[in-house]
């Protein structure tokens, strides 16, 4: 990659961010890929370029790829605009600006209207961390499952995002993907696990327990799931990759087994998957407790996000700790 006269590559943060996120990789190479496949697909993003990945999509395909600049909510309208052309536009930024600053956008734009754009919030949750309040991603899920017609998605690795972005293709509605920061350890092998939208993917049943957890929680949830077993607590895992429209039947499954759900998301335990699960237990008059576990009605601390995890209990050893905590109770 080239560099800018006058700048040390060594120093240039940004020609650095892509090979330490293969998430990225898989963002610019699917949709590049699905391009070349002879699908009528367009990308951009608001002056994240590298942040994102989608520089390796513009150097396949110049003439589709839109940069637009520190304008969020122009780049969303501009995006249902291209989408009534018939073509297939694919947007992103963080997910704290494509969330709050264009949420008006979304939901009158491309949502009210039926438009089959797609959303793409990346860094979410806490995965900025010292970037701050303002680039914090907590509530992006409360708002946009909100919103009539949109459905909501947050893989949970590399594989997944990539299967999800093909599964998204010829989906009518109009999606938002909720994605980290192109890090998040492997839960799945390559091509090995097919994806279905409003289908969560369970692993293991528990007696006693069932994890239901979404996006960058479920690797840690395995990994406390795999701990409660070996110390006798009966627990299974839910990856609830869809938020919106949520599985219900996977949610009736768990609370009719087990005793107690928890659900486990980086995201406030309001409006998220902890309230959708909540909803669904209530609604149906299944009398499980439902435990949601998050971030809890605040504004997160500022600071490293391993930090974060840990302090938040969002790691393996917090989840686990939280779930001896349900059960023990």
């Amino acid at each position: 990659m080239s560099v800018a006269p006058g700048l040390q590559a060594e120093s240039w943060h940004l020609l650095t961010l892509i090979e330490r996120a293969p998430g990225f990789h898989i963002l610019a190479d699917t949709l590049a890929d699905l391009v070349d496949e002879g699908h009528p697909i367009v990308a951009g993003t608001a002056d994240l370029k590298y942040s994102n990945g989608l520089v390796a999509f513009q150097e396949r395909h110049p003439d589709r790829y839109v940069q637009f600049g520190i304008s969020e909510q122009h780049m969303v309208s501009t995006a249902a605009g291209l989408a009534t052309t018939g073509l297939q536009p694919y947007v992103a930024t963080f997910a704290s600006f494509m969330a709050y600053l264009a949420c008006e956008q979304i939901r009158t734009d491309i949502a009210y209207t039926k438009q089959p754009v797609r959303l793409i919030g990346h860094h979410a949750g806490i995965t900025l961390g010292f970037y701050g309040t303002s680039h914090h991603a907590t509530e992006d899920l409360a708002i946009t499952r909100s919103i009539p017609g949109l459905t909501v998605i947050a893989p949970a690795d590399t594989a997944q995002l990539g299967s999800a972005l093909r599964a998204a293709v010829d989906h009518p509605a109009p999606i938002y993907f909720r994605i980290g920061r192109g890090q998040d350890p492997d839960v799945y092998a390559e091509g090995t696990q097919p994806f279905t939208i409003g289908t969560a993917i369970e692993h293991g049943a528990g007696t006693d327990l069932t994890i239901i957890a979404t996006g960058s929680m479920v690797h840690p949830a395995l990994a406390a799931a795999r701990a409660l077993n070996a110390g006798g607590i009966s627990t299974g895992v839910v990856d609830m990759h869809t938020i919106k429209p949520l599985d219900t039947e996977a949610v009736a499954r768990a609370a009719q087994r087990s005793r107690i759900v928890l659900t486990v998301e980086e995201h406030n335990v309001i409006g998220g998957l902890g309230g959708a699960v909540a909803e669904v237990v209530a609604e149906h008059g299944y009398g499980t407790r439902v435990v949601r576990h998050g971030v809890k009605d605040e504004y997160a601390l500022i600071g490293p996000p391993t930090h974060l995890y840990r302090h938040y209990k969002l790691d393996a050893a917090g989840i686990e700790e939280v779930a001896r905590t349900a059960v023990g109770a």
